[in-house]
């Protein structure tokens, strides 16, 4: 048990080392190609910040571990959402980019939403993996091309009253940019990420085994938590540097590319498709669904998420982490909990929404 553990630290240890490095030097290299910073933040260091969720899903399909799979990408959207975001805000009121609001929000509302149907057979198949890797495709084509006029306005002194998420400028003491460096730094994080995932996934099945907890309570809380370390990391040190949009920005681009590489790629490799879970079919993903609505009016009221709205997304996260718990023990408690989430989380729920709607009413 204890070799087992060591395992498990040393396979997140290498995912975030990995991580880091790949966010590192894809931003370096973008920066030395002259890409946008729009195109950096909500592709590049999005897309980085997910390479432990790609890795442990791909490598988990691989591995015939669907439960991993599914969990882990259902459980990192919603402890992006509201563990992340809700510390963030507690530490800093957040303010939201424009965009996000307009753009970004609605799209990781609707991939959610389709992510859904395609799963309600019960499985992710070959063509449901080709129409996700196809709205991959299309969403980096168009936040390319819209990167592109941006520039040309700029350049010709068109105000777009849009502002692109921001990336920390290289470390040239640290990390120097010439190209070839940021391409070891890629390969080197890709490598780590790749020995990582497959420590991280080995470690949790046998954990499960062990404990007598199912496949799927492991991937949406220890993986789905372990693998958004580096989004965590990310957001915390940006709301601390006051770049708060980043921190909002790396949250809802994760949360995109999770839905579409995550499950897309894995339903492609996987033998005989990615099988959806039961639990996570009638429950989780409804939690998922409704995390990614309640940003709409969060994010709307004033364009910033409060400090208190930050402490109610913790509370939902720790509402949900107990609520997995007693499920997978079948707690006598269940029962219980589950009315008392009816009758007060619920209703609650409905208030803070109201609330935030009123708010944009008040702040349009």
């Amino acid at each position: 048990m204890i070799l087992t553990i060591i395992w498990f630290v040393l396979g997140l240890t290498a995912l975030v080392a990995g991580a880091h490095m790949l966010v590192k030097g894809a931003s370096n290299l973008a920066i030395t190609l002259g890409i946008s910073p729009l195109v950096v933040g909500l592709t590049i260091v999005a897309i980085g910040t997910s390479s432990p969720e790609i890795a442990v899903s791909i490598g988990g399909a691989l591995s015939g571990e669907t439960g991993i799979v599914v969990g882990n990408v259902v459980g990192s959207n919603i402890f992006n959402v509201l563990f992340i975001l809700g510390l963030c805000a507690v530490i800093a009121p957040l303010v939201v980019q424009v965009q996000l609001i307009r753009q970004e929000v609605p799209l990781m509302i609707g991939f959610t939403i389709l992510c859904i149907i395609l799963a309600l057979d019960g499985s992710l198949g070959l063509y449901d993996g080709l129409i996700l890797i196809a709205l991959l495709v299309g969403y980096t084509t168009f936040l390319i091309i819209q990167s592109r006029r941006q520039m040309a306005a700029a350049q010709s002194g068109i105000e777009t009253g849009e502002a692109a998420p921001a990336v920390d400028p290289p470390d040239d003491a640290t990390w120097p940019p010439h190209w070839s460096v940021s391409i070891a730094l890629v390969a080197a994080g890709l490598v780590l990420l790749v020995i990582g995932a497959d420590w991280l996934v080995d470690s949790a099945t046998t954990l499960a085994k062990a404990m007598g907890v199912s496949d799927v309570i492991i991937g949406l809380t220890i993986v789905a938590a372990g693998t958004s370390m580096p989004e965590l990391a990310t957001s915390v040190i940006a709301t601390l540097k006051g770049e708060r949009d980043i921190a909002v920005g790396n949250i809802v681009g994760s949360n995109i590319f999770n839905i579409l590489i995550c499950l897309g790629f894995a339903s492609l490799v996987a033998p005989g498709g990615l099988d959806i879970p039961r639990a996570i079919l009638a429950f989780d993903f409804w939690v998922m669904l409704a995390v990614a609505l309640i940003c709409l009016p969060i994010f709307l009221s004033g364009r910033k998420i409060a400090r208190w709205e930050g402490f109610l997304l913790l509370g939902y996260y720790v509402t949900y982490t107990v609520f997995l718990i007693l499920t997978a023990q079948e707690h006598d408690a269940l029962p219980l909990y589950s009315m008392v989430m009816l009758l007060f989380v619920l209703p609650l729920s409905v208030i803070a929404l109201l609330n935030s709607v009123w708010g944009v009413q008040k702040n349009p």
